[in-house]
């Protein structure tokens, strides 16, 4: 948890997030700190490491005990969300529920059971809603700018230049999906082509970064430039080359990593790298913004437009 209670303000009006990643599945509450503008405070973020994508990217389904635990989980996110007068929720699942052969019965039994509604969307709406969370940090920039939001089971990546999205794409490439063996070989060559073309279009590309391991990384990496929260490429290929050769106990020990990061923070570095080599971007910029926080943006514009719609 980063946020606690004591941020909660009673007369405030609250968002929730249900991000249910293949890694995973965490609940980030917000505030509105102002009626006339749209800032948020966070008051809390719990971050639980279900693990989905492991059972579905080798065995195509998510399994009994883990679909318990999500039910049982699913029961604790709503108490809380009730303890903080949550005045709209959305939740969201996406790349291992994508996935998953019954998936679709295990958001039926969790509505039942819990009441929480849960949507599983695609690799281009995730894409999007990224890029929504991130409007308002690009206010105002030229210059070509692709973020990067890597995660268990997909990699989602969005172009803007001078501000315009130009294109979001999705590839079945994650973290989880690699250390299973599961990412096929023409979905790296598909990843590869773009980047070159978007390179080819668009020089000069400057990396964004988004999701759990790229904020470890940067955390990891000495030298970070704290002003721009910003890393160097070269000193993140200097820190990978040292995490590659390690064990996960390794990890554990030297970098003080918990077990469900310790393993999946080598391959998010390799995509990060993968994708930066072949842009030839020299910085991967960090801000903290993630799923969880688009999806509450998303949740705020829709709300606005009701009201808006309703007035008239």
């Amino acid at each position: 948890m980063e946020e606690g209670f004591a941020n909660y303000k009673e007369d405030a009006v609250t968002y929730a997030a249900i991000d249910i990643g293949s890694n995973a599945v965490r609940l980030l509450v917000k505030q509105l700190e102002s009626p006339e503008a749209p800032h948020f405070s966070k008051v809390l973020l719990l971050r639980v490491p279900l693990r989905l994508g492991f059972d579905v990217f080798s065995s195509g389904r998510i399994s009994e005990k883990k679909e318990k635990n999500m039910i049982r989980l699913m029961k604790a996110y709503k108490n809380l969300m009730k303890i903080y007068d949550v005045s709209d929720y959305r939740a969201c699942a996406t790349s291992a529920m994508r996935d998953a052969e019954n998936g679709p019965a295990i958001i039926k039994a969790i509505e039942k059971k819990t009441g929480i509604r849960i949507e599983i969307i695609d690799g281009q709406e995730e894409a999007r809603m990224i890029y929504n969370n991130h409007i308002e940090y690009m206010k105002g920039r030229k210059g070509n700018f692709m973020y990067v939001d890597v995660g268990g089971g997909s990699t989602e990546i969005n172009l803007l230049a001078d501000g315009e999205l130009v294109c979001s794409r999705s590839y079945n490439i994650g973290t989880v999906r690699i250390l299973n063996e599961a990412v096929v070989e023409s979905e790296w060559e598909r990843l590869s082509r773009d980047m070159k073309d978007l390179a080819l279009s668009y020089p000069g590309i400057n990396i964004i970064g988004s999701g759990g391991n790229i904020n470890k990384l940067i955390k990891l990496v000495k030298g970070r430039d704290s002003r721009y929260s910003r890393m160097t490429v070269a000193s993140l290929h200097e820190l990978y080359d040292k995490l590659k050769d390690m064990t996960v106990e390794q990890r554990m020990e030297e970098y003080a990593l918990k077990p469900d990061r310790a393993d999946v923070i080598v391959p998010a570095a390799r995509i990060f790298l993968t994708i930066a080599d072949i842009t030839d971007a020299a910085y991967i910029y960090v801000p903290v913004i993630g799923l969880a926080d688009g999806i509450i943006d998303g949740l705020y514009a829709r709300n606005i437009r009701h009201s808006e719609t309703y007035s008239e």
